[in-house]
């Protein structure tokens, strides 16, 4: 027999447990493995030697060999900054209205971007997020497309190949770029790339073979990071290998994840030969890098880390091998993504480009039917209101209306539970000494007075699914990221910036993160505190106990997330509280509030039994 309290505590109690755990335990254990993964790299010159998977299958018509290592190259000096790093080889210039950067003329490769929209902080001259830099300075991180013979005799464009182009060159929405290399044996590349209004590369590549023989070559492409990036680290988001590779589905691997051994050596990969359709990259929290492999031709995939010379992640790809006909010409074409997340232009690629499974790409989380249509919902609101923290509280309402018929029952029934507790005391106290006639005698008052004691836990569970989607909203949508609410609530997705413990900013001090307990937390806790007060009191003191202190328990732990987050939750009890409020006066409920807040902080008298 569990009773309406019971079943309510041990709710809010799974939730704390939850959060408790992720904050106390799962937090400590990933920083821990993040930190020994940062000691044990060897201060040894970054290096980007790492190869695509095997090509699948044979190479028809031409006489397939063992296929060769990408071709790699030292990367010179260590110890740069970004920026002197740039300046180490000659670049194509970038500049869309969404990105700035530019293509690495040696070696070919996309290996300097900016997102224009996006800033590191709330600070408007803030700088603009990075997301690829060159080797040779820190944080490398670049996507490049390539050829790989099937022959070793075949001179190919590598990580140290120097391509030609126009002086004026300058890659923008409307003028694509062509850079062309010639080994001088009769072959020549040329590399058209191509960048749309977002974040969409589509690198052409061609060959012209001027020889007399037939040609092997397997088209490649690879999104390569050296050292292991600072990350979120929080089990709900994924950063690192993603991938959608045929019928294998959606594959996540983590920076930190168990990885199986191929072979011998400290190289470790996971590998995916005989797929025809997907994508693959690394993505972090809010940006991504992924390559979108030629849709006409099958391709194998790989996610492998390497830890020698230095450490490195690489998402990689080999398409079928290509026969380039004697003085005929053979083509590619590839795309890459990089830029941020946002819902509207993911899903426009999945759709409009046809990329299997794109909008994946997107880390919506295993409730992703919720998750996903949630998001949506707010953005309607957003578009008519202009501000997400104004969507937060429609779409509670909204959510409060569709429930109403399943509120409404589980408030009526808690209603008449108040309203029998002299009856459930009396009880009690008459069969105190034998708990099976105390059960039975108050399953009968339930009978007679037709009350359902589990119903008044509805509104809980139908809470609990909508704030872990609106959690998981928030934390990984770039929409939500730095949209502010009024006042001091710049960033929804950051934590309330303000602090009872330092007066709310008018003490210089800075509380530490667990002494962060802002307005916002406070005004939650508070409606949680009333809304506890109209339910039926416990009659057991370990049970009051627990009731009155569980506000400020939460209070305190959901201080640390989102601000949106809270001020769903303090909008949702208001909502809650006026609906309970109406409905136990509609029942003849005589609801003492004030007196019930009051009785909180009154002192209990002693039981005179006790002194003697």
């Amino acid at each position: 027999m569990f009773e309406n309290r019971n079943f309510l505590l041990a709710i809010l109690l799974s939730i704390a447990v939850l959060f408790g755990w992720q904050y106390f335990v799962a937090q400590p254990q990933i920083d821990r493995a993040r930190q020994e993964a940062i000691e044990t790299q060897p201060a040894q010159p970054q290096s980007d030697v790492a190869a695509p998977a095997p090509a699948p299958g044979d190479v028809p018509p031409i006489t397939a060999s063992p296929i060769p290592e990408t071709p790699t190259a030292p990367i010179g000096e260590t110890g740069m900054s970004r920026e002197a790093a740039l300046v180490q080889s000659p670049r194509i210039p970038i500049a869309t209205s969404r990105l700035s950067g530019s293509i690495n003329l040696k070696s070919g490769r996309i290996d300097d971007l900016r997102l224009n929209d996006f800033r590191e902080t709330i600070d408007p001259e803030s700088p603009t997020i990075v997301l690829l830099s060159p080797t040779g300075g820190p944080a490398g991180y670049f996507a490049e497309f390539g050829w790989i013979g099937t022959t070793p005799d075949i001179e190919l464009p590598g990580s140290s190949t120097i391509w030609t182009t126009n002086d004026r060159a300058r890659l923008t929405e409307s003028t694509p770029v062509t850079l062309t290399y010639d080994n001088n044996a009769g072959l020549v590349f040329e590399r058209t790339i191509a960048i749309d209004e977002n974040y969409m590369f589509t690198v052409t590549d061609v060959v012209k073979n001027n020889t007399v023989e037939a040609v092997g070559l397997v088209p490649y492409g690879r999104v390569t990071r050296l050292g292991l990036p600072n990350v979120q680290g929080w089990i709900i988001l994924h950063e690192g290998m993603i991938g959608v590779l045929g019928d294998e589905g959606l594959e996540e691997i983590g920076y930190t994840d168990g990885w199986f051994l191929k072979g011998f050596g400290d190289d470790k990969e996971f590998a995916y030969p005989d797929t025809d359709r997907g994508w693959l990259g690394i993505t972090d929290k809010y940006w991504a890098t992924a390559l979108i492999p030629d849709k006409n031709r099958p391709f194998s995939a790989r996610f492998a880390e390497f830890e020698q010379p230095n450490l490195l992640y690489q998402a990689d790809f080999r398409s079928e091998a290509i026969a380039v006909p004697a003085k005929g010409t053979a083509q590619t074409t590839n795309q890459l993504f990089a830029g941020a997340k946002q819902v509207i232009v993911i899903d426009g690629y999945a759709d409009d480009l046809d990329i299997y499974n794109f909008a994946l790409l997107i880390d919506w989380g295993w409730f992703g039917f919720i998750t996903k249509p949630l998001f949506q919902l707010m953005d309607i609101f957003f578009n008519f209101l202009g501000n997400f923290g104004l969507a937060i509280l429609a779409v509670t309402v909204l959510i409060k209306l569709v429930f109403f018929p399943l509120a409404n029952k589980s408030y009526k029934s808690m209603s008449m539970m108040k309203k029998v507790q002299p009856q459930m005391m009396e009880i009690r106290e008459r069969f105190k000494d034998d708990r099976a006639a105390q059960q039975k005698a108050l399953m009968e008052l339930y009978k007679t007075e037709k009350i359902n004691p589990v119903a008044g836990c509805w509104p809980m569970l139908v809470q609990v699914p909508v704030f872990f989607a609106l959690y998981k909203v928030l934390f990984v949508t770039i929409e939500m990221r730095q949209a502010p609410f009024f006042g001091w609530v710049q960033d929804l997705a950051a934590p309330d910036p303000t602090s009872i413990f330092n007066l709310f900013g008018l003490i210089p001090w800075d509380p530490p993160l667990f002494m962060m307990v802002g307005v916002w937390p406070l005004i939650m806790g508070f409606t949680m505190f009333i809304q506890m007060k109209l339910n039926p009191a416990p009659t057991d003191p370990m049970q009051q106990m627990i009731f009155t202190w569980m506000p400020v328990v939460f209070t305190f732990m959901l201080a640390t997330f989102p601000a949106g987050l809270v001020i769903y939750w303090a909008w949702n009890n208001t909502l809650s509280v006026l609906q309970q409020y109406v409905i136990m006066r509609r029942q003849g409920v005589n609801v003492d509030l004030w007196g019930n807040m009051a009785a909180t902080f009154k002192r209990k008298p002693k039981d005179a039994g006790a002194k003697s």
